[in-house]
This record gives structure tokens, sequence and C-alpha cells, in this order.
């Protein structure tokens, strides 16, 4: 038994706990942590907006990979600590809970982490420069890795005040560093929406994007809507004001299905909602409720709930909190501060008035819920309908072509779903029976983008993966059900492989979302390309990897062979290359941005075929390697 005691314990000093474990800070150190970086810094230029110190914030992006925020507030504190003689910028840049939002003298409201953000981000660059425009000059120090480099200097004269923060991010922590300016100029434009009459802009790659919206979020709600038949002529606003909190919202009902909810606290996107939304959300439930009754509009054995109200509904809701404001996790994906009831009677108040007051209007929202509530009891019965079928034809309530695996642990289980019976065969032959599940549907499933749920419900490939998975579709999704801790798409690496996992990702998304959030579902890599050269043996996922590998041959012989799909790989190949443990690459499925995921859906596999039109259109001339 080995010995544990004091020499074992590790004190880490200074920001080293940042760059030891940044997914702590930031989420992780993919894109999406990457990204996290330039949000850090724009908090803190929009906290100053907030506050009514700046009206401008620019923003650039280097070829070097490289980012400058600048804005026009108060700038950084330069004055000294006389405790330490340091800076109050060398302070802020490299210690951990310094700032100056945990009193509400400086920042009546801030969005911008508490004394972490700015010194997160000095921690995880290679490089840092930040100069603050203040006391009649500029004042600039760099840092790397989260210490200083230079010391505070002293610049030109300015008679303007604001900071402006150059970082580039540390290869070190980062295995890809590419911006993504589209994923850029989303949160650009949410930031200008969100805030009125704040100028941001974003240059990139030679272009130029100025945003600056008077109407703010009822600007915000038009763009979103845009080409949407909607069902009113303005959108809905409400707007709510005490000593702790500032509520604004606005909405609209439009005749499709999908509905969009984008909200945000302090100017931060919550992804994952939160106590406004559900306020919200209770809100102008209860408040249709309500006019519907009074109007005695709803039909016999008809009741609304929230999801009825929720159908068609694209809104943004936006709350200004004063003090301490409560998040769910570093990124702060939620929001938990107690609101849900000042958010919940404010909207129902306001909402219900405007109801009353605007009967005709009201009447086309009101039959547009409760027709939503008639399809919801419709498909809940055709559900029940299709369960009681499938419960008497399989006891066992799984599929006949599923091999299952031994284990009955869900976080060692995984189900591979293969095209085919012929791959489906190599893959029980390639697969660890112990842990591995094999699903072979058969061709392209039914596109549920375009079905009813009538037709889904039917599909017997549809049912065989419900059945395999074992939660449930929305609205009856049960997650403790979950048979595999890992789910994995596993198609042939060509064009309609890639056509049969997009039909499986709608699916996904559409009807078991809750799997890709919690980071269950994955993309198998198989290889297209096998190079034997000699007694080596090179696989190869596309034409542009084969061709580095060719490369490095330096002109030895060699033999390329294309696999014509997985039915065709001999089994050792399958295991080695794509399900051995050890050795495979899965690409896990999530989801960045809820809206334009969805939008993404809708334009590539709905029923309106004119924007995947425009999407080809728009890309015919950049396409390489068309396969046809």
């Amino acid at each position: 038994m080995s010995d544990y005691d004091s020499k074992d314990i590790q004190v880490l000093e200074g920001l080293e706990p940042v760059r030891r474990r940044p997914g702590m800070y930031i989420g992780s150190t993919t894109s999406t942590g990457l990204h996290h970086l330039i949000w850090e810094i724009l908090d803190n230029s929009v906290d100053e907006a907030l506050n009514g110190h700046c009206n401008t914030i620019e923003i650039d992006l280097d070829d070097e990979h490289g980012v400058t925020i600048k804005d026009n507030g108060r700038g950084v504190p330069v004055s000294k600590f006389k405790s330490t003689g340091k800076s109050a910028m060398e302070i802020l840049f490299t210690t951990l809970h310094s700032g100056g939002k945990f009193d509400d003298d400086a920042y009546k409201v801030s969005g911008g982490l508490h004394g972490v953000g700015m010194a997160v981000v000095c921690a995880l660059s290679e490089t840092l420069t930040a100069t603050s425009r203040r006391e009649g000059f500029e004042w600039t120090q760099t840092f790397s890795q989260g210490k200083p480099t230079t010391s505070l200097k002293k610049g030109k004269v300015s008679r303007n005040y604001g900071t402006t923060v150059y970082f580039k991010p540390d290869k070190k922590i980062f295995p890809k560093i590419e911006f993504n300016p589209k994923q850029i100029l989303e949160r650009v434009s949410a930031k200008a929406f969100l805030n009125k009459g704040l100028k941001i802009v974003f240059r990139e790659n030679g272009n130029t994007h100025t945003f600056q919206y008077p109407e703010g979020i009822k600007d915000y709600i038009r763009s979103l809507l845009n080409e949407k038949a909607i069902l009113s002529e303005e959108p809905f606003y409400i707007e709510s004001e005490n000593e702790k909190m500032r509520l604004e919202t606005t909405f609209m009902w439009s005749s499709s299905t999908d509905s969009v909810i984008l909200s945000y606290a302090n100017a931060i996107r919550t992804s994952d909602g939160g106590t406004h939304e559900t306020g919200f959300r209770n809100g102008i439930t209860k408040a249709l409720r309500a006019y519907i009754d009074r109007r005695k509009l709803l039909p016999k054995g008809v009741n609304i709930t929230g999801e009825d109200a929720k159908e068609g509904l694209t809104a943004i809701i936006s709350v200004y909190l004063q003090g301490d404001v409560e998040f769910q996790g570093q990124t702060k994906g939620r929001l938990n501060s107690d609101i849900t009831s000042q958010v919940e009677l404010a909207i129902k108040h306001s909402f219900e008035q405007t109801l009353h007051t605007h009967s005709e209007l009201a009447d086309t929202i009101a039959n547009r819920v409760i027709l939503s509530a008639q399809a919801r009891l419709a498909s809940r019965q055709a559900k029940d309908a299709v369960h009681r079928k499938t419960n008497i034809s399989h006891r066992l309530n799984l599929p006949g072509k599923l091999s299952d695996c031994a284990t009955v642990e869900r976080d060692s289980a995984e189900l591979f779903i293969c095209e085919g019976d012929s791959a489906g065969g190599s893959s029980k032959q390639a697969r660890d029976r112990k842990t591995q599940a094999i699903l072979p549907i058969r061709g392209k499933i039914l596109n549920v983008e375009t079905a009813t749920m009538a037709k889904i419900l039917a599909n017997s490939e549809i049912k065989n993966i419900i059945s395999a998975v074992g939660v449930g579709i929305e609205p009856k999704f049960e997650y403790e059900k979950l048979r595999y801790g890992k789910i994995i798409i596993m198609t042939d690496a060509d064009v309609d492989g890639a056509h049969i996992c997009s039909l499986l990702l709608t699916f996904f998304f559409r009807y078991m979302p809750k799997l890709i959030e919690e980071g269950h579902l994955f993309i198998a890599q198989p290889p297209l390309f096998r190079i034997d050269s000699g007694k080596k043996m090179f696989y190869a996922l596309d034409e542009e990897e084969k061709d580095k590998i060719v490369e490095k041959l330096n002109g030895a012989n060699y033999e390329i062979g294309r696999f014509k799909g997985l039915g065709e790989m001999p089994a050792k190949d399958l295991k080695q290359t794509t399900m051995d443990k050890k050795q495979r690459t899965l690409i896990r499925v999530n989801i960045q941005n809820r809206e334009s995921t969805d939008q993404a859906f809708v334009d590539l596999m709905g029923k309106d075929a004119l924007p995947r039109f425009n999407f080809i259109t728009e890309r015919a001339l950049s396409v390489e390697n068309l396969d046809i």
C-alpha cells in the first residue's frame, strides 16, 4: 500500500489552476471554449455600456488568430495597490476573484464574470496586451500565460477614455485555434440588439460589419421572423422595472410549428434557460388561459398546456438584475436567480390586459393555441395506439434485428446504428460483445422533418431505434430509461452514408434532443481508403488525408484500396479503424446554438425546397471532389 501524505499535496500558484484545468473555467478547450475567450472580454465592454459609460465597441480578427476588442468606456484602473505595489491592471489580469463587480457602486448591472473573466483569458493566452485610456494618458502592459512580461507603461497623452485588449490564444491549451466569424457575428448582433443604440463594429478578412439598433429587441424579433407567416403586424412588447430587476421582452406567433425562445440575463445568452424563461412561459400560458376561459372559447375535453402556448412562438426575454446574479456553471448557460414569480406576474398582468383590449388579434392567437392543444391530443392518441401494438408484438420491446451487448451498465454500453444487413454483419464480427450492440437499419430512414407524427410512429426503422434506445420520444421522453451511454451513428464514408447520417441526426434532434444535450450521440469515422506500402498499412478518412499519406511515403511503392462501404470492409479493418475504443475516432454531436441549428434543419430537411436551392446555388462554385 503506497503512502499518501503532505508531500503528495500540490498547491497551485496564481493562474496555474486555470492552465491545468481550463475546462473548469471556459467549459472545454474545443471551439466552444476558444470562442468563450472573446465572450469574456466582450462582456466586460458590454457591462460598461449597460452602466451608461460606453456606446461603441470594436472587434478585430487578424490573420494570425489574434483578437482585439476596444471600447470607449471608463478604462481599466491603473492606480497602484498599497499592499502589493502592483497596478490595478496587473491585479485584474493576473489574479482570480479581483474586480469592480463585487459591490454595486462601480457596476449597478453586470454580465461579465465577477473578477474571473479577464484573468482566465490572460492565463490561456500566448500573449495579451491591455491598454487603458484614462487620467489623460494611454497605459499599456503585456502578459503571457497569465504572467506579466512588462511593467505598466505610461504612454502618449490621450483625452479619450476606454480599454483595448489584444490576445492570442495559447496553442499549448487549444488543439485548434481557428475563430468562426459567423459565430462571432451572431453573438455580436445579439449584443447590439439587446442594448438599444449601442454600436458594435466587427472586422474580419477585410470585411467590416456594423451593428446598431434603435429599437433593440423589437428589431431583433423582426429579423428572426422576416420570412415567416406571422399572426400580427407588430410584436407584443412588455417592459417592467423595479428596484432589483428590469424586464424587457417581445414575442410573436407564426403559423410555423417551430418555437424559438431566446433568453438573456444582463446581456448574457442563457442557452439553457432558467428562472426568467420559466416565469415568461408561465405568464403567457396563464394569460392565454384566462382570456380563453373568459371568452369561453375552449372546446369540451381540451385543456391548454405550456407546450400548446409555446408552439409557433418566437420570443426574446431580457432581464437586467442588480446585485448578485446567480448563474449555473462557469459558462453561465442557465439563470438561477429567484425571479420566476416576479417575471410571471409582470408578463401575465401586461399580456392579459393587451389581449382584452385587442380582442380580434387575441382571438387569432387563442385559436392558434387551441389548435395546438387539439393536435397534441390527436398525436397522443396515435402514439398510444402504436405503443399498444408494439407491446403486444414485442413483449421485451426490443427489435429483432438488434444484436444486444451483455453488460447492464449503461455508461459502458454502446449502440452502433449502421446501414444495411451487410454492414450489420461486419459490425457484429468486429464488435466487443460485452459492451457493443449493433442495430442495422434498412437504407435511408424516413425524413421526420416533413412527416406527420402518425407516419413517423408507423415507420418500422424508427420504431426499432426508439425501442432499442429505450427512452421514448418527446414529449414522453424518459431519460432515466436510456440503455446505452453512447449511441453511435456508423454509416458509409460516402454521399449516401452522409445522407443517412443527416436523416438520423434530424430524428434525434427533433425527438430525443436531450441525448444530444447530455453528450450521448456520436458519429463514427470509418475510413474511405486503405493504403498498403510494403509491410506498412495506413487508413485515410478522405481524399485530403489520403494525399497527405501518399506524400509522406516519398515515392515508395503503394497500393490504394477504396472501401465501397462498411459491408465490404473486412471485420478486422472495421474493428481496428472504427470500433476499437483504443484506436477509433468519434465525433461527439452537440448543439452550440439552438436557434441556428433548428433553422438549419428547417432549411435543409424541411418541405420548402427554396432554402436548399439557395444553399446549393451559393456554394456550387466552391465544391470540390463532387461525388456523382
